[in-house]
């Protein structure tokens, strides 16, 4: 038993650390841009926010797996139920907004539609960006508080509990109000998830126009708007197929405290969690020609490096 424990919990320690390698180089690589430069992109900034509020979700997810396996009689207090839950709360609706803003930026800034409504919020994008980003804050953090809110002290304790016991009953209860209020929250989640489809769906429109246009105006050059189009089109499908597999994980978590082996559901749920801010995080470096030229110096580097010491 404790060795298919101690597996999952390498796979999961091997996760995280590609998504903190990942999104901690998203993060350095723009704040230094930043520094030098006195001021940020639009772009940059969202990515930042992103990586930061990555980095923040999987040091939750193996925190939590880590204490559900190593000191589970914390999950029998309250206090440390709500802190966890509610960081995991937050951080969970920051990286899914942040996304979704990351989408509607592409999006605006790359389609070509000349409705008065689309072309006022191409104009404003910029200078919105960080209040969208301090609104997206304030609604997680107020999401978070109503999860915690509603968080019994003696939850955890429950899930700890396996013998067919009178309060075995009572705990059922408690699971139930507890997993369909969080249920419930993270349906918001939804949300701009579907935002970030329709922009999906409207980049393709975009770009369907636009192939057509090409058609009756063929130059022979290089089309620099079309590789902009699945380029961001690449980066919004991977977020929205990796964030199905990450919602799909976070409902087994969830749905595991009806299960009799919850650990090991809680655990496996949380594994497949981590592919969502670990992988994505790569996927956005290959999709930026500056991370990307940024990523291929430092490979250079550490090849050079690595040679010179004989490696």
């Amino acid at each position: 038993m404790m060795g298919r424990y101690v597996i999952l919990m390498l796979v999961a320690a091997g996760e995280f650390s590609m998504g903190i390698l990942g999104n901690t180089f998203i993060g350095l690589v723009n704040c230094i841009g930043w520094i030098k430069k006195r001021k940020i992109a639009s772009i940059d900034l969202i990515l930042t926010s992103l990586a930061i509020s990555r980095i923040c979700l999987l040091c939750i997810i193996l925190l939590d797996c880590f204490i559900l396996v190593l000191y589970p009689d914390v999950y029998a207090t309250g206090k440390q139920m709500r802190i966890i839950d509610f960081f995991w709360t937050l951080t969970n609706h920051l990286s899914v907004w942040f996304a979704t803003c990351l989408s509607i930026f592409y999006f605006l800034k790359i389609a070509n539609f000349f409705h008065p409504l689309f072309l006022w919020m191409k104009w404003r994008i910029d200078s919105a960006i960080p209040r969208i980003l301090l609104g997206c804050l304030a609604l997680s953090v107020f999401i978070s508080l109503v999860v915690t809110e509603n968080l019994n002290d003696d939850f955890r304790c429950c899930v700890r509990t396996k013998k067919k016991t009178n309060l075995t009953v009572r705990c059922r209860v408690k699971k139930a109000k507890y997993s369909s209020i969080k249920i419930c929250l993270n349906l918001l989640t939804l949300f701009p998830f579907s935002v970030s489809l329709i922009s999906f769906l409207l980049l393709i429109l975009s770009l369907w126009r636009h192939t057509r246009q090409m058609k009756f105006n063929a130059t022979g050059c290089r089309d620099f708007s079309i590789e902009a189009h699945m380029g961001a089109m690449k980066a919004v499908i991977s977020f929205l197929l990796l964030f199905i597999a990450y919602y799909l994980a976070f409902l087994v978590a969830t749905s595991s405290y009806f299960m009799p082996e919850t650990e090991l559901a809680v655990i496996i749920g949380e594994l497949i969690a981590l592919i969502y801010p670990s992988s994505h995080s790569f996927i956005l470096i290959l999709g930026s020609n500056k991370l990307r030229q940024a990523s291929l110096r430092v490979l250079w580097k550490v090849k050079y490096v690595l040679k010179r010491r004989n490696f």
